[in-house]
C-alpha cells in the first residue's frame, strides 16, 4: 500500500511587529516562554559553566568595572603585545587604578542569539552554516552559548567549548512564529553573562524588530547595556520590503511531527503537517525599522561593539568572519571606581595608550550598578 505524503512549504517570510512596552511591576515569576535546556551528562574531556559561586562574578554591581579595549594602527590593524603599563583608564577626567587587566591571548565567553522568526530573509541553512563556520573560527579555550528566538527564547546549550554541543544546538534551531527579541536579549545580559567570568561577547542575528515581548522592551535593554562588562555585534538585515508584500496575508507553516502509518507497519514516519497563520500588520511602518536600527546601534556603542550588516548569504558570513576575528584583537581592563551615593548615574570613561599613531577603540561611558533586582 502506498502512501503518498504532500509537504507543503512556502519560504515566505511572515510579518511581525514591533511595539515598545513597558516592564511588568510586581513580584518576579517564572517566564513559560522560555525553555532551558534538558540537563545532560558532561562528555569527556570538557567542563561545564562555573557556577555563580566558582566563578568569581565579575560585574559593574561589585563595583569592578571591566572595558574590552582594542588598538589598532593607522592602517586598521591590531597593535598586539601591549601590557598594562602601556594603558592608562579615566572616569570623568580622573585617572584610575588599574586592578585587572588581560592580554589579547585571553579566551572569550560568546553568546550566540539567533532570530528564529519568520521575519528573517535568510533560510535557516544558511543561517546554521554560516553560525558553525563562526563556531569553525574560535579558539579551542572560547566557550559558546546557543539561544535562539520567536514567540518564546530557548536556551539551547549552555556556555560550553564543546563543538559537538554546540553544532547540535546550532542544527536544532526552527523557523517559527512571534519575535520576542527584548526577551532574549534580557535573558542573556541579565541571567546568564552576568555570572560568568572572563571576556564575553553577544553577537545577536536580527532585523531588530520585536513583536511579542511582554517582560521586558528596547529601553530596558539599553539601559542594561550600560552596565554590560561584554560586547555586543548585532548583525542586522531588512526586512522592511519584505513585510510590507506579506502583512495580513496566510502563511503555511511546516511543523514536523511523526505519525504511524499502516504501510509502514504501525512505525511512526517523520512527516511535515502544515498548519496556517496570519501575518501581522503592526510593526511593519518605517517609522519602527528606523527604531529597530536605532535600537541595535545603540546596543553596539553602549557596550564598544560594532554592527554589521548582512543582506546575503555572503555578507551574513563575511559578518561572522569579522567578529571571530575582531574577538582575539581585544584588551580587557578593570578599575573600581571612587564610592560615591550616585548610583545610576552616568560616568564618563577614556582609555589612553601611550604608543604613538594608534587609536583606541573602547566604551566612552557605563553606568554604576543600580542594586535592583530586575529578574
Amino acid at each position: 500500500m502506498k502512501v503518498i505524503i504532500l509537504v507543503l512549504v512556502l519560504a515566505a517570510p511572515l510579518c511581525l511587529a514591533q511595539s515598545r512596552r513597558v516592564p511588568p511591576t510586581g513580584p518576579a515569576r517564572p517566564n513559560p516562554r522560555i525553555s532551558e535546556p534538558s540537563p545532560s551528562p558532561t562528555p569527556p574531556g570538557t567542563t561545564q559553566p562555573p557556577t555563580e559561586e566558582e566563578s568569581g562574578v565579575v560585574k559593574v554591581d561589585t563595583q569592578l568595572v571591566t572595558v574590552p579595549v582594542r588598538v589598532i594602527d593607522r592602517k586598521g590593524r591590531f597593535v598586539g603585545g601591549l601590557a598594562q603599563d602601556n594603558f592608562k583608564v579615566y572616569e570623568d577626567g580622573v585617572e584610575q587604578p588599574i586592578a585587572y587587566f588581560s592580554s589579547e591571548q585571553e579566551p572569550f565567553t560568546v553568546a550566540l542569539v539567533l532570530d528564529m522568526s519568520y521575519s528573517t530573509k535568510f533560510q535557516i541553512s544558511d543561517i546554521q552554516s554560516a553560525a558553525i563556520a563562526f563556531i569553525n573560527q574560535l579558539g579551542p579555550n572560547d566557550k559558546v552559548m546557543v539561544v535562539s528566538f520567536d514567540q518564546n527564547v530557548h536556551m539551547l546549550c549552555e556556555a560550553t567549548n564543546d563543538r559537538g554541543q554546540i553544532y547540535r544546538a546550532i542544527r536544532s534551531t526552527k523557523i517559527a512564529t512571534g519575535t520576542s527579541l527584548y526577551e532574549a536579549v534580557d535573558l542573556v545580559m541579565n541571567e546568564r553573562l552576568k555570572r560568568i567570568r572572563g571576556r564575553k561577547a553577544i553577537i545577536l542575528f536580527t532585523d531588530g524588530v520585536d513583536t511579542t515581548s511582554t517582560r521586558s522592551n528596547d529601553l530596558r535593554n539599553l539601559d542594561d547595556a550600560m552596565e554590560l562588562d561584554a560586547l555586543v555585534y548585532p548583525i542586522r538585515y531588512d526586512t522592511f520590503q519584505d513585510v510590507q508584500q506579506m502583512k495580513d496575508k496566510p502563511v503555511i507553516i511546516n511543523n514536523p511531527t511523526s505519525r504511524p502509518f499502516p504501510g509502514a507497519g504501525g512505525l511512526p514516519i517523520p512527516v511535515s503537517v502544515p498548519t496556517v497563520a496570519t501575518g501581522s500588520s503592526n510593526g511593519t511602518s518605517a517609522e519602527d525599522y528606523r527604531r529597530a536600527e536605532e535600537y541595535l546601534n545603540q546596543l553596539a556603542l553602549r557596550t564598544g561593539g560594532r554592527l554589521y550588516l548582512a543582506d546575503s548569504f555572503g555578507n551574513l558570513s563575511g559578518a561572522f568572519t569579522k567578529i571571530a576575528s575582531e574577538l582575539r584583537e581585544y584588551y580587557s581592563l578593570g578599575f573600581y571606581p571612587p564610592e560615591s551615593d550616585e548610583l545610576g548615574k552616568l560616568r564618563k570613561l577614556k582609555v589612553r595608550v601611550d604608543k604613538p599613531d594608534v587609536a583606541v577603540k573602547a566604551r566612552d561611558s557605563y553606568v554604576a550598578g543600580k542594586q535592583t533586582n530586575r529578574k
